[in-house]
Parts: C-alpha cells; structure tokens; sequence
C-alpha cells in the first residue's frame, strides 16, 4: 500500500517489545507503507498469543524482513544502514529506560540508539501507567534529545465506538508523527 506523498522505497522498522498492547504494533504492520523491518522481543513473543489470539508467525509474516531481537549483527544494528523512522509500539518501561540510558543490548535498543544518532525520527508508544518519577525523567530526557514520546493514550472526541476504534486512534497519532496520511480516525475540525 502505497500512501501520498510516500514512494514504496520508504523503510521502517517496527518494534513490539513486552508491555500489554502489542495491537498497536500489529497495526502499524497493518498500515505503514514501504518496507517494513520487525523485531519483537522475546517477552512480546509470549505476550501476542495471550493478546490477540494471533500467533507470532502470523504477526512476522505482515513484514518485509524479520530480525531476532538478540541478532546484533542485523543491519539495522548500523548507521550505515538506512531506514526512514523506528517505531516501538508498545514500548515497554524497561526497553525505554535502555533507549533512554544509551544501553543497546538488544536489538531493539541498538537499532533506537542508531535512530537518535543518525537523526532519524524515533517514536516510542508508551503503554505504562501509572509513571514513577524515574520513567518519566527516562521519557524527559529522550524527549530532549528528539524522540517523540506517544503515550497510548486515546482521543475521544472521535467518539470510538470499539477497543479497534481506540487502537486506531493511537496508530493514526503514530502515522501523523511520521507525516503519512491516513483515515484510522477522524480529526479534529
């Protein structure tokens, strides 16, 4: 699917790390166009089934090109390696305070820290409340650096009407941060 204004040589990596909600990666899978490059933790591998009722294979087979999460050697682990934007939804409290703390230990991590260094747009969907105060200095101090901090937390004053209303919300809030047109939710006039 190609959207306006976006050719089919764009590419994203898409992350779903172990906070409830990985709906909101499945989503975007769903929804992005261009080449789409997943990496799914192993505490999400576990978590989907529970979720969804989808198993993990099916949730792979929505990407173009799936790495393991323990794979540093994958080419999104480089800045050499080019990919428009990353994408971590759900981001969990423990993967945000890695991306946070400059730890790259996983592949997810790594592939952010190559995000923030190569300047490229980072969007981190933060699926935990309540917030101590040490996840949200985490969230401040990313945000200072440039990564867009998109709590999954729904609008409703497009009156959603089912749980697929309100995770399209959160996805069409991501696919704004990332200029890409869609019709997930109605907006604001």
């Amino acid at each position: 699917m190609n959207m306006p204004g976006h050719t089919a040589d764009v590419r994203y990596v898409v992350a779903i790390t172990g906070a409830s909600g990985c709906m909101y990666g499945i989503r975007l899978l769903q929804n992005l166009p261009g080449e789409k490059i997943l990496v799914i933790s192993k505490m999400a591998e576990r978590i989907i089934p529970h979720e969804t009722g989808m198993s993990v294979e099916e949730v792979k087979s929505m990407a173009d090109v799936v790495f393991d999460d323990d794979d540093l050697f994958a080419s999104i682990s480089s800045g050499s390696y080019r990919f428009d934007a990353m994408i971590v939804a759900p981001c969990s409290a423990s993967s945000l305070g890695k991306i946070s703390n400059g730890l790259a230990d996983t592949l997810i991590t790594r592939a952010a820290a190559v995000a923030m260094k190569e300047s490229r747009k980072l969007v981190l969907v933060v699926r935990e409340t309540p917030k101590s105060a040490i996840l949200l200095e985490n969230e401040l101090r990313l945000a200072r650096c440039g990564v867009c901090i998109l709590d999954a937390n729904p609008g409703y004053y497009s009156k959603p009407q089912t749980v697929d209303d309100i995770i399209d919300f959160v996805v069409g809030r991501c696919l704004d941060q990332l200029s890409i047109e869609h019709d997930l939710y109605r907006k604001w006039e």
